[in-house]
């Protein structure tokens, strides 16, 4: 299989599937305790159906949009995922320069394996940095300096990690930092030769934005889970999240909340916007689906921060669904990993470029032109069999 014989997301995550050791798979692939909640973010929605408005003139159909006070060209953009070099030796950078092709905004992680500054460099890209707080603060103050430095257009807290969900996958497939060639997993690893043979031409797996001021692994292996509990500050509260605010001056998204009353807190603290997310089931199993949490969220504060759905991401009308139930932008995490591993940074390039085409012709059948026509009344929940 080659990257245009891939047809859709599900066919990139199958490719991947054939590309990646089972650790490195099954570490983008799962989730937490029983992926309850990562099924459901997907699956929630199949509970909408979409009312195609006929007789349009649908000849120009522009996906563009405003997020975070910049213009972008799609209303989706690509979430901050930490160590994307586990899935292929293009890594953050790949991705990254995918995003600038399509004039969409990518996001930095903490624990990315490529620096923010390396990240900045790219010649018109649009890019926000997400922040995990560790137990050295100083760290936090010197990312907004060095973001400021860099001309990133936002920063991004997540709030919902202060110590690692249950990942039993990893637990099962042995996942580590660095790789780890033991007994359990050598077998994987020879039956993918491509990914072992770039491991030995690109070895770097550091924490590029934070191996100076923490020794995320030192001198030998760990899990991920072991790694994420003794690094990441569990004492962070909202006055943390107002001095950052206040520090940087600029659009800042809160990742991670899912209740009404959080966003409220949200708003309260003068946050610009806030990716709904249960960290793709990845975190606490059995929260809702970042869908079913856009109206409350809503009710309560309207317009006044701006709502990114983020998770379940596979399908054009699954962003078409999310703008009509009120969200302004979505954003994407396995669906362009999937895209990575099958391919390196073409594989980036060839999962948006699928959602974009989606999104396009989905558009034009719903009878709308602009993403600003994407309106509530081009959606309705699905009734249950035998009920008018």
């Amino acid at each position: 299989m080659n990257l245009s014989r891939c047809h859709n997301i599900s066919d990139l995550r199958l490719m991947a599937k054939k590309k990646l050791p089972a650790p490195m798979f099954h570490y983008l692939d799962g989730g937490a305790d029983d992926e309850w909640s990562l099924g459901r973010n997907t699956a929630v929605f199949d509970d909408y159906e979409l009312l195609p408005a006929c007789l349009r003139n649908v000849e120009q159909i522009d996906l563009s949009t405003t997020l975070l006070g910049t213009r972008i060209d799609l209303p989706f953009f690509l979430a901050p995922t930490g160590m994307s070099r586990l899935f292929h030796h293009h890594k953050e950078m790949g991705v990254a320069s995918a995003a600038a092709k399509f004039g969409t905004l990518y996001s930095l992680s903490t624990v990315g394996t490529t620096s923010l500054e390396d990240i900045a460099a790219l010649p018109g890209l649009a890019k926000l940095f997400q922040l995990y707080i560790f137990k050295d603060r100083g760290l936090t103050r010197e990312f907004i300096e060095r973001c400021r430095a860099a001309g990133y257009q936002a920063l991004c807290l997540t709030v919902d990690t202060p110590l690692a969900g249950n990942r039993e996958r990893d637990l099962v497939h042995g996942m580590s930092m660095p790789p780890r060639f033991s007994l359990k997993s050598m077998l994987s690893f020879l039956l993918h030769p491509d990914w072992g043979f770039n491991v030995l031409r690109h070895p770097d797996f550091r924490l590029a934005n934070v191996a100076h001021r923490v020794d995320a692994i030192g001198s030998g292996t760990v899990s991920l889970v072991e790694y994420i509990n003794a690094q990441l500050d569990r004492t962070v509260t909202w006055d943390d999240a107002a001095w950052m605010i206040e520090q940087w001056q600029g659009p800042f998204i809160i990742k991670g909340l899912q209740t009404a009353e959080d966003a409220k807190r949200a708003m309260d603290v003068g946050a610009s916007a806030i990716m709904i997310s249960n960290h793709g089931g990845r975190q606490l199993d059995s929260t809702p689906a970042p869908l079913d949490c856009i109206a409350p969220m809503r009710d309560e504060i309207g317009d006044a921060l701006e709502l990114i759905v983020d998770g379940g991401i596979r399908r054009g009308t699954q962003i078409v669904k999310a703008l009509a139930l009120g969200a302004d932008a979505c954003s994407l995490g396995r669906a362009y990993l999937y895209g990575l591993a099958a391919g390196g940074e073409a594989g980036v390039e060839r999962s948006l470029e699928l959602l974009r085409a989606e999104l396009r012709r989905n558009m034009a059948l719903l009878g709308c032109t602009s993403i600003s026509e994407i309106t509530e009344d081009k959606v309705r929940p699905v009734r249950p069999a035998g009920k008018m």
